[in-house]
């Protein structure tokens, strides 16, 4: 059964991946029809051709490889300064220039000469290449805010999990109280797992995160009200000073930083809590900060990666996943031992951070991602609207095709480092609990 719900968490989310995939070519192929651009194709995926239907001047498919798709435009680069866009060169450089400019026109038909991309205005052009990921953004919000307002999140909740049974240092790293040691001030106030603390002071406890924020900054006495067995009872605590583990904020935890603040002694329990439209929005700007965070640090999680793959490295649970390790994650997440909408959830979760992830990717300014033709776009623009006020003619569209060698050079890097996050999704994945 675990290997039949393992099989079936693959293929859900490999469907997630292949609608997240069509939703964005879907955002290119809107923009670009709604200002005239003619658009032959329209695939899903890369290789061979598994389905293709025409309809009208498009052919839309589905191709073998699902790791990707696009859309063809007639005339993404403009002609060359010669106002060719066959001629040949010896050089290699330029060859791939004149290669690129000749592929932008292959399809060209009589009449098309008034649909080419290029010709454009800069701000139509920016439109077109954003709407692709900006589908992926509006999915990944309206997954994100529909799972976390309807099933909830895992989270800290202000019941009591486990209560400390004496005072010690967080550093210590230890469970065993020394003889020396104090009774905590919850187990002396009478604190009780599964306690559910309402209040601290008089003051209203809706979060974990408020509570936490409460007991660091109180010491001496402190009334405590908790809900145990259907009824409220109001506990009397004297809080003292320890080195605790230093809050990020949000209720969670900075790893291997501590400071002095007011101490009670106990765990919270996790729970799944569904979260106020307020609090999902706040949740989805932490997760797009921490998404920014993790791909500028993408360089540096390339010797890990390496260790982990090659070598006898550990492979880290933020490590970088591809497409093969995320199939996998959906795997183990359909044969966890949870209630069935909480997979739904996690597998929903996983789809929308997928979406959010290849937003933010495809907005980096680089060739051959979307942010590098919007770039391209922005420059132009810049360019004429200098040259318009300078009184100087105009430069004409920014040829993006110049860019195609360096563009070479980004999509092999790209490549190298998914072939280095592919072997280590085989050999050494990322595994949940």
């Amino acid at each position: 059964m675990t290997t039949l719900m393992t099989v079936l968490g693959i293929v859900v989310f490999v469907v997630g991946l292949l609608f997240s995939i069509a939703w964005h070519e879907l955002g290119h192929l809107s923009t670009a029809k709604l200002f005239g651009i003619r658009v032959p194709q329209y695939m899903v995926g890369f290789g061979p051709t598994i389905f293709s239907r025409k309809k009208g001047e498009t052919e839309y498919g589905v191709k073998a490889v699902p790791l990707g798709g696009y859309i063809r435009m007639i005339g993404m680069f403009p002609p060359g300064d010669d106002g060719k866009i066959t001629a040949r060169s010896t050089s290699p450089w330029r060859g791939m220039i004149e290669d690129a400019r000749s592929a932008a026109f292959e399809e060209l038909q009589p009449g098309d000469e008034s649909r080419l991309f290029y010709t454009r205005k800069p701000w139509k052009r920016v439109i077109v290449m954003f709407a692709g990921p900006f589908m992926n953004l509006v999915l990944a919000v309206v997954i994100f805010l529909g799972v976390m307002m309807s099933f909830g999140v895992n989270t800290q909740t202000t019941s009591v999990g486990t209560v400390s049974k004496c005072v010690v240092p967080v550093s210590a790293h230890t469970d065993t109280c020394p003889k020396s040691a104090k009774d905590s001030p919850a187990k002396a106030a009478g604190l009780q797992p599964r306690d559910k603390i309402v209040a601290f002071n008089g003051h209203p406890t809706p979060d974990w995160s408020t509570l936490q924020q409460d007991i660091r900054k109180t010491t001496g006495p402190a009334t405590i009200t908790v809900e145990r067995d259907g009824a409220r009872k109001t506990l009397h605590a004297n809080l003292i000073k320890n080195q605790v583990a230093k809050s990020d904020g949000d209720g969670g935890y900075v790893e291997g930083e501590y400071v002095t603040a007011g101490f009670l002694g106990f765990t919270p329990a996790n729970g799944v809590v569904q979260q106020s439209f307020g609090q999902s929005v706040d949740r989805m700007g932490t997760m797009v900060e921490d998404g920014v965070d993790s791909l500028l640090d993408l360089p540096s999680k390339v010797p890990d990666l390496w260790n982990a793959a090659f070598g006898d490295g550990e492979r880290k649970a933020d490590s970088p996943m591809g497409v093969v390790g995320a199939a996998r994650v959906g795997g183990e997440v359909a044969s966890l031992d949870i209630p069935p909408s909480q997979r739904i959830a996690t597998m929903l979760f996983l789809v929308a951070g997928f979406n959010l992830s290849l937003f933010l990717f495809n907005m980096l300014p680089l060739l051959p991602l979307d942010g590098g033709h919007m770039a391209g776009a922005l420059w132009e623009s810049v360019r004429r609207h200098v040259a318009r006020l300078v009184r100087r003619p105009d430069p004409g569209p920014f040829d993006v095709a110049k860019m195609m060698p360096v563009a070479y050079v980004i999509a092999g890097v790209f490549i190298c480092f998914t072939l280095l996050v592919l072997v280590a999704d085989v050999v050494n994945p990322v595994r949940i609990s």
